[in-house]
């Protein structure tokens, strides 16, 4: 008998009260309505009434053969591994993708005694936009503004000495190109 009443007296005693446990649990569900317009994982940095991309040729306006078709194929690559988007043929597309390589160059970096390039450093810049099929341009730059063409540039590093040319130092760079340029189609904060 005594054990019965000291564990009814100690299950009274470690449970919460009725109107505690209602207000935590009311307080919860309120919580948890809140959030019910976000979204988590991967799908919450892509826009959700896009699904489809086209990616036509990035046009060039250098003298080196196939840049443009590199970064056509990188920046496809990029965006069918990285993002919820799925890269379509122009019919099927909700927005298009376009781009241009508007200055490729290359500069010395560090030289030995008899003026020969040690170190040399390949550089692209291009022009993106991103439309959809109203015309509405979906990349924004710095505070929501959206902005026809964005420019974006970027180099890579090169050692000839190493064996490395610079075929290898422009397609470093075309791949960092690429990631940036998808980077730019997630949503604003």
């Amino acid at each position: 008998m005594m054990s019965l009443e000291a564990s009814t007296s100690r299950d009274e005693n470690s449970s919460l009260p009725v109107p505690v446990a209602a207000i935590f649990f009311f307080a919860m569900g309120l919580t948890m309505l809140g959030c019910a317009g976000y979204q988590i994982g991967p799908r919450s940095l892509y826009r959700p009434n896009v699904r489809t991309v086209y990616v036509p040729i990035f046009e060039s306006d250098n003298f080196r053969r196939n840049l443009g078709e590199w970064l056509t194929e990188a920046v496809i690559k990029e965006v069918e591994r990285t993002t919820t988007y799925k890269v379509v043929g122009q019919d099927r597309a909700d927005t298009v993708l376009h781009g241009r390589i508007v200055r490729e160059g290359k500069r010395v970096l560090a030289e030995n005694r008899r003026d020969e390039p040690r170190d040399i450093e390949v550089g692209l810049l291009l022009q993106v936009n991103w439309l959809d099929r109203r015309g509405t341009v979906l990349i924004e730059r710095s505070f929501g503004i959206p902005s026809l063409l964005v420019s974006i540039a970027q180099d890579a590093d090169f050692v000839p000495i190493a064996g490395q040319s610079i075929t290898t130092a422009q397609q470093d760079a075309i791949e960092r190109l690429a990631a940036v340029v998808v980077g730019q189609m997630e949503m604003p904060w």
